[in-house]
């Protein structure tokens, strides 16, 4: 069923990978489990060895039509793109991405708002193998200033999953390819439904595929798709570490990716609503969505994305401890990490724990709201019940 015609997003998130090689006579690709592949004659084994490249039968760890089915649909995703590798959660595809362009005595860039788990990787393994992480001011207009001679790598993320500065990865990119620096994009709250990274200039682009692409808060996968110059680094890092994803995990990706279209347009047309919503409220000093023009980088985003997710941000007025009354007080809005499911989640986070270039003032609370699939109506009758739950409170 896979389309070899060009196609829309949407048409191209129904029919990518559903090759007849590996569907069949049904609609979707089974759960291939299998540790073992087994060979026709020592003959087969042999050759098996010499070719043992993705898409062909080898050993468990190599894969099967279920897993490559997925890798060849998000491949797909990105125009130019010559594979994507699968991980068992969204840090070990940034991991592993950085283990692939690094050795000991370089240096890596990363945006001073990136995902924390990315800074604990970069301050804690990687430094004890001899790799430092400089980091730096997410809208910096001086891209020059930040390569030395040492710079091998750089970590973006557009928009940041806590503040949501938005980058300008166009020019963060060009000025790094100049160098023959490595770009990786975190682009995990746009998806490549909304930013297409390898056509803006980045070299490799992870997903925490766990959020939107499986979309249903089940599975833990990630995913970091790359064109040909980096794609044997990356492929052969992946196996070397061992990385693999389960057939039924790669199964309910590839169900999830079905439908990203459809779930994507209504979590920016909620998330949109109830951000503006915000912006109405007294007690709220600040909205911070990509998609408004208040929010940093906010010119960077109209440029380059087709569209917002359902992440974003507010900076609710008086302290931590109304923050957290108000977090509390919610009713359809669970409290959890992550994001990117059909359910509608609140945290409050604290950007001042993971900034080291531009400090947050810890006056500043924020709440972080995902935005699910509920009637947006009737969750912002329960965000204003919340208000209303905490007035009077500083």
């Amino acid at each position: 069923m896979s389309s070899e015609k060009p196609c829309k997003t949407a048409t191209q998130l129904v029919t990518g990978g559903r090759k007849k090689e590996f569907t069949g006579s049904v609609v979707n690709v089974p759960v291939w489990r299998a540790s073992t592949h087994l060979y026709g004659d020592v003959a087969s084994l042999e050759a098996g060895k010499e070719t043992n490249a993705d898409g062909r039968f080898f050993y468990g760890r190599r894969g099967s039509p279920t897993q490559w089915a997925l890798a060849d649909a998000l491949t797909g995703m990105e125009p130019g793109a010559a594979g994507t590798m699968l991980y068992p959660s969204g840090v070990a595809a940034i991991s592993c991405a950085l283990l692939s362009v690094l050795r000991p005595g370089d240096v890596l860039l990363m945006t001073d708002n990136a995902y924390d788990p990315s800074r604990s990787f970069a301050d804690g393994f990687l430094k004890r193998f001899g790799i430092e992480t400089r980091y730096f001011d997410p809208l910096i207009t001086d891209y020059g200033s930040l390569f030395c001679e040492r710079t091998r790598a750089i970590l973006l993320e557009a928009p940041g999953s806590l503040t949501f500065e938005v980058q300008d990865v166009p020019a963060i990119c060009a000025e790094a390819k100049k160098r023959g620096v490595v770009t990786l994009l975190d682009n995990t709250w746009a998806t490549p439904y909304f930013f297409t990274a390898l056509n803006k200039g980045v070299d490799m682009t992870i997903l925490a595929a766990t959020k939107y692409i499986v979309g249903h808060s089940d599975v833990m996968l990630g995913c970091v798709t790359t064109h040909e110059k980096y794609w044997t680094r990356l492929r052969q890092t992946a196996q070397q570490l061992g990385q693999i994803v389960s057939p039924d995990d790669a199964f309910l990706a590839s169900r999830g990716l079905r439908t990203l279209a459809v779930r994507m347009n209504a979590h920016e047309a909620s998330a949109l609503k109830i951000a503006r919503w915000l912006q109405t409220r007294p007690e709220v000093e600040t909205v911070l969505h990509p998609a408004l023009p208040e929010c940093p980088g906010h010119a960077f985003w109209a440029r380059d994305f087709t569209g917002s997710s359902g992440l974003f941000s507010f900076v609710l007025k008086g302290s931590k401890a109304k923050a957290a009354a108000f977090v509390d007080a919610l009713d359809l809005f669970g409290i959890g990490y992550s994001w990117g499911g059909f359910e509608s989640l609140a945290l409050p986070v604290h950007p001042e724990t993971c900034r080291s270039e531009v400090p947050w003032d810890t006056s500043r609370n924020i709440i972080r709201l995902q935005i699910g699939l509920e009637d947006s109506d009737d969750l912002i009758a329960d965000l204003e019940s919340a208000f209303g739950q905490t007035t009077g409170l500083d």
